[in-house]
């Protein structure tokens, strides 16, 4: 295994010339790639790289191709991060780059707390910055998105995992049925969202993670940050969580953006909301395959329950209005624990509070993050144990995915609604939509 300080500091004085390594650590989170900062002859420093080479091979470009956009991106006045060098083959670290650090505020938490005044027309005028970007200066490997065949790949991708979960399946069929006619189009961050973007006390400090990036239509990103999930608990504030839509597409034009069309809009908020329910699907799969065996890859797989929340809150309101004041039917019965030795739950629950009694507590960096997404993996366990009940259904899914079955059949939505409320009560029970559509369904 490559001495990662020894390999590091031989790049960064090919890179930026002599000097010293110094506080290199793991940055929590990052669910795709690995990030470490570090010091250096007495500067701040990024490195961003992959956690194995399996994990790039499907990619559309590597590190390389997204360092130059990366490069490009700022060089246009975009507040992108100042990439300082490229790792090559032989500095035996895999495939990735050194950025500059910026110092500012990440959490989405934190910065949603008090976001500065001007963090919304921030964020409008910044992509509209990066749909401007000039189109010679995009490295030639940043692929175009044709729509309908992305649409086609998540379904097959979908129908290989199974095929059965019925929240997804209308969300196929809906999309197949409202697709856009293509856009003009121009390079779409992919990923632009609270979560990839730095605050400070002045506003939007940087724009992160452009490993997502393509050129496309631009509603896509105008949507993309818009999710329920992207919100991060702020549901009153439709746009990042931070204000309204209004606001959020006037600064957009304002800074240059094309006018926003509502259809379009709507159309990528169901898409991207698809997309993310079959990327968190997918990343069940890159665990079981071996490309990844972190923990977090099977914690994030079940947050799929999140999004199919999501799509039936959407997709619901196109439904007539019976059944969308039609009543839920009950929630099954939970099941009893026995008696006599310990049951799986007791047991999950032992592991559960050993690893927050003497794991946790001893634990720092990265390895304090991991023990905490044990934790969450191991109350998933315990409260499906509960339950006893999953919402899948091949031959619903199937049904709505041929149009044979609409909301329109009565009773259908309640089910659905049903079905959703408790399987993410049971994989993500502090998710906030959750609360919000109890609360709206009489759930």
């Amino acid at each position: 295994m490559t001495d990662l300080p020894q390999a590091l500091a031989s790049v960064m004085t090919r890179v930026a010339g002599p000097g010293a390594l110094s506080g290199l650590g793991r940055l929590s989170g990052g669910a795709n790639m690995e990030s470490w900062a570090f010091d250096w002859a007495g500067r701040g420093y990024v490195l961003r790289r992959a956690p194995s080479a399996d994990y790039m091979a499907e990619r559309p470009y590597g590190h390389a191709d997204e360092a130059a956009l990366v490069m490009a991106a700022h060089a246009a006045g975009v507040k992108a991060p100042e990439v300082v060098g490229v790792l090559a083959a032989d500095d035996g670290m895999g495939t990735g780059y050194v950025m500059r650090r910026v110092v500012a505020e990440v959490s989405p938490a934190k910065i949603l707390a008090n976001p500065p005044p001007s963090l919304l027309a921030d964020l409008g005028r910044e992509l509209a910055r990066i749909h401007a970007i000039p189109r010679e200066t995009i490295p030639a490997a940043i692929p175009l998105m044709d729509t309908a065949q992305a649409l086609a790949e998540l379904k097959a991708r979908f129908l290989s995992y199974g095929g059965d979960r019925p929240a997804i399946a209308l969300a196929v069929k809906w999309c197949e049925d409202h697709l856009p006619a293509p856009a003009d189009p121009v390079l779409v961050h992919g990923d632009y969202r609270m979560g990839n973007i730095m605050v400070d006390a002045d506003g939007l400090a940087v724009v992160l993670d452009w490993e997502l990036a393509h050129r496309g239509d631009a509603h896509e990103d105008l949507a993309f940050g818009c999710m329920t999930v992207w919100r991060f608990g702020r549901l009153d504030r439709p746009a990042f969580g931070i204000g309204s839509l209004e606001d959020y597409f006037a600064a957009y034009e304002t800074a240059g953006g094309a006018r926003v069309d509502r259809d379009r809009f709507r159309f990528w908020l169901i898409y991207r909301t698809l997309w993310w329910a079959l990327g968190c699907l997918q990343m069940g799969q890159a665990w079981r395959s071996g490309a990844d065996r972190t923990v977090e890859r099977v914690v994030v797989g079940r947050r799929t329950a999140e999004q199919e929340l999501d799509l039936i809150r959407l997709l619901g309101e196109e439904a007539p209005a019976a059944e969308r004041a039609r009543g839920l039917p009950p929630s099954p019965p939970p099941g009893s624990d026995l008696t006599g030795e310990p049951t799986n739950r007791e047991m999950v629950q032992a592991v559960r509070d050993w690893i927050e009694g003497a794991i946790k507590p001893k634990a720092e960096g990265h390895a304090k993050f991991e023990a905490v997404v044990a934790m969450n993996a191991l109350g998933i366990v315990m409260r499906d144990l509960d339950a006893g009940v999953r919402a899948e259904d091949q031959a619903l899914s199937a049904a709505l995915m041929s149009g044979e079955t609409t909301l329109a059949e009565p009773g259908l939505l309640a089910r659905l609604r049903r079905a959703v409320l408790d399987k993410c009560a049971v994989d993500s029970p502090k998710y906030a939509a959750l609360a919000e559509a109890r609360a709206e369904w009489n759930g």
